[in-house]
């Protein structure tokens, strides 16, 4: 509803409690007036809204300026509820679990990438399956399965599919604990056991890219990042696994509000007490499907790796980090002015941890957590860096990309895979896709603008810009 938000300032706008009968916190929205007119344009507003209806929210329901409308939550949306009389939310978490980024830097400038793009590229494609149920190079046996799921990104590096130093720069260490695999279905791992290092469609992607700018040279410098580097960015998550994962804990939670004596605005917001059985066994399969998600990534960096040694050498391919979007993780914030336990849900949103925090590991203690916006296919990403005023406003997070701004359907009725290739190609931007349908849906005009979404966090202090990257190839699912 156009009108419907306080501005505090030109980044910051309530919703406030008046706005809708049950609301028993505020809203507040990062955006500037464009954004902010996008954001009022689908229901965002209205699921902003419903998320401050449930039982035991605290702080603020948060969006984004990525923010558009979702299952349940909003897609960049971020809430946190008391673990004591708070619940959880399956559709504050998302179907793709633990979908979320990564970004490798390698010892390369472009001279050293110039002419063998396509072969990267066409390598790449061929060795990274990706597409709508899409297979993988392995078929796992229920046991190793469940290695993966309790184990995430640590089980592949034991395999030999990466470094011991790459654990360190992943989000909880590539591990979120409490996973148990006995809790994820028959059907679960059925959809999961072929799909470990693959893409996937839709918006996931792996990009080549270069660094074009460096905001904060000293931060870059911690980070592992220098003015014209190559990097490597990849988007996926936890694949069918995770989905299925989704789909069986809301039908459990549609149930169990029953026995709980919940009641919701809005079907898709189904959720139970944190506190519950049956809360901690959603927990526990979602942290399960986010470790099947920390460990699909790792194994592709490993195919990305070997892939760069075969077609130009080898190129180091540092991980710099690795950052969950679609997730509910216990963590202590200030909220009210004291210290509180509480279970964060982050929807399309991206945690952004300040320097000193003991959650990141000591090599980037002395900065802040890495945080990583990739842009629409075409355009730039980010890289910026979690500050204080995360933790004071938004219990430590940060958007975590540019946001759709057309749905598919409209997106592909706009322009066809033949001239997107063209416009890429006048970009100077190789582009593979597994499907004509999926390159045309994620066209980079059916995303907002990723500067300006990247300016709202920056201007409003919730993370701050160290550098700026350019695609060069792209895959797609």
């Amino acid at each position: 509803m156009p009108g419907a938000f306080r501005s505090v300032d030109a980044y910051r706008h309530i919703l406030p409690m008046t706005y809708k009968s049950g609301m028993r916190i505020e809203g507040m929205v990062y955006a500037d007036a464009e954004l902010l007119r996008h954001i009022e344009s689908d229901l965002t507003c209205e699921q902003i809204a419903n998320v401050a209806t449930l039982p035991g929210m605290v702080g603020r329901s948060l969006a984004m300026p990525d923010a558009h409308q979702g299952y349940g939550f909003c897609i960049g949306g971020v809430a946190a509820a008391d673990l004591k009389d708070g619940v959880v939310s399956a559709g504050g978490v998302g179907f793709d679990i633990n979908c979320g980024v990564r970004l490798l830097a390698a010892d390369a400038d472009p001279g050293d990438v110039r002419g063998k793009l396509e072969p990267l590229l066409s390598q790449l494609f061929r060795d990274i399956p990706c597409g709508t149920g899409k297979k993988g190079a392995l078929d796992l046996g229920r046991k190793e399965l469940n290695g993966v799921l309790r184990e995430g990104a640590r089980w592949a590096v034991c395999k030999a599919y990466g470094h011991e130093e790459d654990l360190s720069r992943i989000e909880e260490f590539g591990c979120l604990p409490g996973a148990d695999p006995d809790l994820v279905s028959s059907r679960a791992q059925e959809r999961g056991h072929t799909q470990l290092g693959t893409l996937g469609s839709g918006n996931h992607f792996i990009e080549i890219q270069c660094v074009s700018e460096i905001y904060d040279g000293p931060v870059a410098a911690a980070f592992g990042i220098r003015q014209d580097q190559i990097v490597v960015l990849i988007h996926s998550g936890s694949r069918g696994l995770g989905h299925q994962v989704c789909t069986d804990y809301l039908d459990l939670m549609y149930d169990g509000m029953k026995r709980h004596h919940i009641s919701v605005v809005d079907r898709q917001l189904a959720c139970v007490p944190a506190g519950s059985k049956e809360g901690g066994q959603y927990l526990a399969a979602m942290a399960a499907a986010a470790n099947f998600a920390f460990a699909n990534r790792q194994m592709m960096t490993h195919w990305i790796r070997e892939v760069f040694r075969r077609v130009i050498g080898d190129t180091g391919l540092r991980v710099v980090y690795d950052v969950c979007h679609n997730i509910a993780k216990r963590e202590d914030h200030l909220v009210g002015g004291s210290r509180r336990s509480v279970l964060v849900h982050r929807k399309g949103a991206t945690r952004a941890f300040p320097k000193g925090h003991m959650a990141l590991p000591p090599d980037l203690r002395e900065v802040g957590q890495p945080v990583l916006i990739p842009g629409s296919m075409g355009t730039a990403s980010y890289i910026l860096v979690g500050t204080e005023r995360a933790m004071e406003e938004t219990f430590g997070s940060a958007c975590h990309g540019a946001g759709r701004a057309k749905s598919r359907t409209s997106a592909k009725a706009g322009t066809s895979a033949e001239a997107l290739l063209r416009d890429m190609a006048r970009r100077g931007v190789l582009v593979r896709g597994q499907s004509k349908a999926g390159l045309t849906e994620e066209q980079p005009d059916a995303y907002k603008d990723v500067h300006r979404v990247v300016e709202v966090v920056h201007g409003a202090g919730i993370a701050r810009k160290v550098a700026r990257l350019i695609p060069l190839a792209v895959m797609k699912g």
